[in-house]
């Protein structure tokens, strides 16, 4: 896989070299189990996957060549570039400006900008209605797109399967930056399109699948989550499931076999591929290879959890989501909420609030510390939150020490 120009200060001399580590230890990443870094009254579980993703290290990647390329010119993001605040921070800093925030507010007029600026794309993509605005105002963004490119592989599956005339359900967060620019291909491809959010919605929308509520209710309940002409009378069919590419990918798989059976149920198993479009290959690598290392931190038995990213993170909430079914997890953007010992800030991704809490760190020796993050986290901050808590303990092992128990003898 193609290697990125990323800054330095993003890089952590210790994470790689635990990745590197795993990376000739099981080179088919068939093992999801975490590596141990013991530093005696600490040992820390670090995930098999995490942190940054092709996607973001090519976003960065371009980012930065922007700045360097453009001096003295308006350098501008469509919205934040990946939802990691220090990134964004980093970027701000350097002068780049954002156009709209996070939900699509505007920050900035887009009668203020001209052809003479930069106007980068983050990897989320951007809908189709933005790109031809900024088009029209002669403003180019190819040499300046970061669109992941399994964001817009996602887009090339819709495509094919709206031109197939299969209705699209998107399986996402209708606010969410990725879902919108994918919406707004999807409805230039399908005849109707319609978002849900978790299987909760799914069965909603099967009710009206198998005749078991009304047009009138359909549009009350799926208000801006739809195509505009959507009948359910004749859009409910032929169906595709297609994803934000950081949803939880078991819960795609679920929404999508659920729509098989109850297609099934209503046309019969022989009909069923005139009727339903097999898509399960719009689900990321990267969201399904950080679930899966997830996963291996539940195999295990540890005090406590801490996951690292942006508040905003999608992907990063729903490694959050795992974890709390077994640890009790602390969800932090980066080791300054660790405020001491005792005393943690951490975000309450149900209500959307921070929260502070005491004694967060058990009276016992050796602690046993999950430690992983998003796809959008730097591993300088992973370091930065290994090295807070281990000035709390005397007794510290250095890392080479810590490093020679993990590699092969």
């Amino acid at each position: 896989m193609k290697s990125f120009n990323v800054p330095d200060f993003y890089r952590s001399p210790i994470i790689s070299k635990v990745k590197q580590f795993r990376k000739l230890q099981d080179p088919r990443k068939k093992d999801n189990s975490p590596t141990i870094l013991n530093y005696g009254p600490i040992h820390y579980y670090i995930a098999r996957h995490f942190g940054f993703c092709y996607g973001v290290e090519n976003a960065i990647e371009i980012a930065f060549k922007a700045l360097d390329e453009n001096p003295g010119r308006r350098i501008y993001l469509l919205s934040e570039m990946i939802h990691n605040p220090l990134v964004n921070k980093d970027l701000i800093e350097r002068g780049v400006q954002f156009l709209q925030d996070t939900y699509g507010n505007q920050l900035i007029p887009f009668e203020s900008i001209t052809s003479e600026d930069i106007v980068m794309i983050p990897a989320f993509g951007a809908p189709l209605e933005l790109l031809e605005l900024l088009n029209n105002k002669q403003i180019k963004t190819e040499s300046y797109n970061t669109t992941c490119p399994f964001v817009e592989r996602v887009w090339k599956k819709s495509e094919q399967v709206g031109k197939s005339k299969y209705s699209i359900i998107i399986h996402g967060k209708y606010n969410h930056e990725e879902t919108r620019s994918t919406f707004s291909r999807s409805i230039k491809d399908s005849e109707a399109v319609v978002i849900i959010r978790d299987m909760a919605e799914a069965k909603n929308l099967a009710n009206y699948i198998l005749g078991k509520k009304t047009q009138q209710e359909f549009d009350l309940e799926f208000k801006n989550k739809i195509s505009a002409g959507f009948d359910i009378s004749k859009h409910l069919s032929k169906l595709a499931v297609i994803n934000q590419t950081t949803m939880l990918a078991t819960e795609t798989s679920e929404i999508a076999a659920f729509y098989k059976e109850i297609l099934i149920q209503k046309y019969g198993v022989d009909q069923i591929k005139s009727h339903f479009a097999d898509t399960n290959d719009t689900l990321c690598y990267a969201t399904n290879e950080n679930q899966d290392a997830t996963y291996g931190l539940l195999e295990i038995d540890a005090d406590i959890a801490i996951v690292v990213g942006g508040y905003n993170s999608s992907n990063t909430s729903h490694i959050v989501e795992l974890c709390e079914k077994k640890f009790k997890t602390f969800f932090i953007s980066s080791a300054n909420e660790i405020k001491n010992k005792n005393t943690i800030l951490h975000f309450d991704y149900h209500n959307k609030k921070l929260v502070k809490s005491s004694d967060f760190l058990p009276d016992k020796l050796p602690i046993k510390i999950i430690v992983t993050s998003g796809a959008s986290c730097p591993d300088s901050m992973i370091e930065e939150v290994i090295t807070r808590i281990n000035t709390f303990f005397v007794g510290v092992l250095p890392f080479n020490e810590v490093l020679s128990q993990i590699e092969p003898k």
